[in-house]
C-alpha cells in the first residue's frame, strides 16, 4: 500500500504505525442543565481556566517553538470574548459543554475568515475545543505513548501542538497526517524535531494500527508495510546522500564560485544552536514575535536585549537580520487593542499597527540599537509603500540604527521596489505572504491551495521585478519565504537575482549543495526557462531540466 502526501520534514522514518483516531462526541443540540445558572458558568470557567493552564505548563516543559505555540493557544483559551460568548449561552439555558461547542465554533470562523496567522489557527480551537467539553464530561482523552519499545509512526487527520510538544526523536520515527500544509504546526514542530514528516496524505488514518509504515518526508511518499530490503535501501540512500550533503563546507556559493549566503529563519532562541550546527552563516529572518505572544503587557527592555544579544552572539561576525514585531489584526496582542475588523487580514498588521503604538516600536529599536554590533540588520513587516519605508528608515536611523530594510510581502511594494529602495539600505522578500496577497488567495482554504505554489511563474515575475529594481539600486535582496528551503527553486531565486537565501535550519546542506552543483549562468537560465511557463508545475519541470545536478544529489 502506498500513499503520497506533501513532504514537509526531510528524511525517511520507519517503524509501527500509532493511528489517533480518538474524538470527542459533539454534545447534544439544545442541551440543557440542571441546577443553578451560576453553578453551570463556574464549572465552564473552572474547565477553560484548567485546559488554559495545561497548555502552558506543556509549552513551559517542552521549550522553543512548541513553548510559543502553546501559550498562544492558552492565550486564544483565556479570550474576553469566548469567555463572555459561553457565559451568555448558558443564561440562555444551554449546558457548559454544548455553550462551549457553540462558543468555540463561532471563534473559530472568525479566526477563519481573518486569514492569515489568525486563519492558519482556526483548527487548533477544535483540538482546544475537544480538550475543555472532555474535561466538562469526565471524559480521558488517550494520550501517545511515552515509552515505546521502539520509535513509531504517528499518523492522525491532524496534530495539535499539545499533543506533540513533547515527543522527542527517540520516541516517535516520523509524523503522518491528513490534513496540513508546510506551514502547520505538524510542519513546524516536525522540523524543529528534525522528524521526518509528510502531511496533507488522503487515506492515512485507514492505516492499521501497528503495521510497519515508512516515511520519507523529502519525497512525501508513505509506504504501508514495506519489504525489509526496502527500508534498508531507502535508510542506505539517505544516508549516504546525507553523508554527502554535510561533507559540503564552506560558505553558500554557486559552482563557479558566485558568492550567496545562506542564512536561516529563527522563530524563537531555541533555534539557534540548530542553525550554528547546520553552518548558517548568519539569520536572515529573527522573528520577535515570541516576546510578545500569550502575555499581557510588553516585555521589559531588558528581555528584549538578551533576546538580541543572544542572537548576535550565536553568529559573531554574521548577518543577523531582526524583524520588528509583527502583529496586530490578525495576530492580535492583549496589551495593544485594535479595531473590528471584517477582514483582519488586509487590516492593521506589522507596521500598520506598531505606528499607532509608537512605545512599542520605540521600546524595541531602542533595545535594538542598545546591543547594536556589525552584522545587525532590522527590518520591518508589511510594508506597503516608500512612504512607510521611509518612516521606518528614519526612526531607525534616529536611534543610531544603520543598516535598516522592509520586507517586501505586499504587491504594491514589489511593483515600486525601486522607490521602496531609495529609501532603505536592503530588501527582504516574504515569498509565503507574498503569494497570498499576490493570488488573493488564503493559505488555509483548500480549494485554492494551489495558488500558494512558490513556483508559480506570477511568483516568479515579481521576485524578478524586485530583484532586478534591488541590482539597479547596488542594494541587497534577500528571500526568506518558505521558498529558499527547496533546492531547485534555491537555484532559480538565485538565476533571479536573490543574493541571499535564508530558510529552516534543517534545509541548509540541501541548498548548499544544490547550488554548488551549479554555475551562476545555468541558474539564470532554469530561472527564465521557469518564468515562461503557464503553470506552476511545468515551470517547476522546466527549470529541472536546466539543473542536472539535482538529480546527482538525489534532490
Amino acid at each position: 500500500m502506498n500513499l503520497r502526501g506533501v513532504g514537509v520534514s526531510p528524511g525517511i522514518g520507519h517503524g509501527p504505525s500509532f493511528v489517533m483516531t480518538v474524538s470527542v462526541p459533539e454534545p447534544p443540540e439544545g442541551a440543557t442543565f440542571t441546577g443553578e445558572t451560576d453553578q453551570e458558568k463556574e464549572r465552564a470557567m473552572v474547565a477553560l481556566t484548567q485546559i488554559a493552564g495545561e497548555l502552558e505548563a506543556r509549552g513551559h516543559q517542552a521549550g522553543g517553538e512548541a513553548e510559543d505555540i502553546l501559550k498562544a493557544q492558552a492565550l486564544m483559551v483565556e479570550d474576553p470574548g469566548l469567555i463572555v460568548k459561553v457565559r451568555s449561552l448558558i443564561d440562555r439555558g444551554l449546558a457548559a459543554p454544548r455553550a462551549v461547542f457553540e462558543a468555540f465554533g463561532k471563534y473559530r470562523e472568525v479566526l477563519a475568515g481573518a486569514g492569515g496567522y489568525l486563519g492558519e489557527r482556526a483548527a487548533d480551537l477544535d483540538d482546544i475545543r475537544d480538550r475543555v467539553i472532555a474535561l466538562l464530561y469526565g471524559q480521558f482523552l488517550p494520550g501517545l505513548p511515552t515509552a515505546p519499545e521502539e520509535p513509531y509512526v504517528l499518523v492522525a487527520r491532524d496534530l495539535a501542538p499539545a499533543d506533540t510538544a513533547l515527543l522527542t526523536r527517540e520516541q516517535v520515527a516520523a509524523f503522518v497526517t491528513e490534513e496540513g500544509g508546510p506551514t502547520s504546526h505538524t510542519a513546524i514542530i516536525a522540523r524543529a524535531m528534525g522528524v521526518p514528516a509528510v502531511v496533507a496524505c488522503p487515506g492515512a488514518t485507514g492505516i492499521p494500527q501497528g503495521v510497519r509504515v515508512m516515511v520519507d518526508g523529502t519525497s512525501g511518499g508513505v509506504r504501508v508495510e514495506p519489504a525489509e530490503s526496502e527500508v534498508a535501501d531507502a535508510v542506505g540512500a539517505h544516508t549516504a546522500r546525507q553523508a554527502a550533503l554535510a561533507s559540503s563546507e564552506g560558505p553558500g556559493r554557486t559552482a563557479d564560485g558566485h558568492l550567496v549566503p545562506l542564512l536561516a529563519n529563527i522563530g524563537s532562541p531555541a533555534e539557534l544552536g540548530d542553525a550554528v550546527n547546520a553552518r548558517a552563516e548568519g539569520i536572515g529572518l529573527y522573528r520577535t514575535e515570541f516576546l510578545f505572544l500569550g502575555r499581557t503587557e510588553a516585555p521589559s527592555a531588558e528581555e528584549q536585549r538578551r533576546a538580541y544579544r543572544g542572537a548576535l552572539d550565536a553568529f559573531p561576525g554574521g548577518k543577523v537580520v531582526v524583524r520588528t514585531l509583527d502583529v496586530g489584526a490578525d495576530k492580535p496582542l492583549a496589551f495593544l487593542p485594535g479595531p473590528a475588523e471584517p477582514n483582519p487580514a488586509l487590516g492593521e498588521r506589522g507596521l500598520r499597527r506598531t505606528r499607532r503604538f509608537p512605545a512599542v516600536m520605540d521600546a524595541q529599536l531602542g533595545a535594538l540599537a542598545a546591543v547594536m554590533a556589525e552584522g545587525l540588520q532590522v527590518m520591518a513587516p508589511m510594508v506597503a509603500t516608500a512612504e512607510e519605508a521611509g518612516w521606518f528608515a528614519e526612526e531607525c536611523r534616529s536611534r543610531g540604527l544603520r543598516d535598516v530594510g522592509v520586507m517586501i510581502e505586499i504587491p504594491s511594494a514589489a511593483l515600486r521596489a525601486g522607490q521602496v529602495l531609495a529609501q532603505v539600505d536592503f530588501v527582504s522578500i516574504g515569498t509565503n505572504d507574498l503569494a497570498q496577497y499576490a493570488f488573493a488567495a488564503d493559505r488555509q482554504v483548500a480549494a485554492v491551495r494551489e495558488l500558494h505554489d512558490p513556483w508559480h511563474p506570477a511568483l516568479l515575475d515579481l521576485v524578478a521585478m524586485v530583484a532586478s529594481a534591488a541590482s539597479e539600486a547596488g542594494k541587497p535582496c534577500g528571500i526568506c519565504g518558505e521558498s529558499a528551503a527547496d533546492p531547485a527553486l534555491a537555484c532559480v531565486l538565485v538565476g533571479l537575482g536573490a543574493t541571499t537565501l535564508s530558510m529552516g535550519a534543517a534545509a541548509l546542506p540541501f541548498v548548499r549543495a544544490a547550488l554548488a552543483a551549479h554555475p551562476l549562468e545555468q541558474c539564470g537560465r532554469a530561472a527564465a526557462a521557469a518564468r515562461a511557463q503557464a503553470t506552476a508545475g511545468e515551470a517547476r519541470a522546466a527549470a529541472r531540466a536546466h539543473l542536472p545536478g539535482l538529480g546527482r544529489l538525489g534532490l
